[in-house]
């Protein structure tokens, strides 16, 4: 249920789209296009982003730290956007709900292990 719960969520994370001026695009896209435009700070919140993703897929996925710490990096791009741009912008389902999906998932994933460190203790 775990795995499952996490690898949802990377899938919604990944579905986000974002807005453009001509054409909307996934937010994984964005993420990887803005790792390249240096001399911004977004270039930092998708570098963020993407340990993030990269530490779902290491050894120790299932510890709790980790998993917050993963969860917080994932989060903080999308935040980034909020604050910089208009919230009326983001007023859409394209992006409402694959980050509800994320967040909800992503939060059961974590409380499940957090669940699972109490009661194996």
């Amino acid at each position: 249920m775990i795995n499952f719960l996490r690898y949802f969520g990377l899938i919604s994370y990944s579905l986000i789209i974002l807005n453009g001026s001509m054409i909307a695009l996934p937010f994984f896209f964005w993420l990887l296009f803005t790792i390249f435009d240096f001399g911004n700070i977004d270039q930092l919140f998708a570098i963020f982003a993407l340990v993030g993703i990269i530490l779902n897929f290491t050894k120790l996925k299932n510890y709790v730290p980790i998993a917050l710490i993963s969860f917080i990096l994932m989060l903080s791009p999308i935040l980034s956007r909020l604050y910089q741009v208009p919230n009326h912008l983001f007023n859409y389902n394209g992006f409402k709900i694959p980050l509800l999906l994320y967040f909800i998932s992503f939060s059961t994933m974590i409380s499940l292990l957090i669940k699972k460190k109490i009661f194996t203790n």
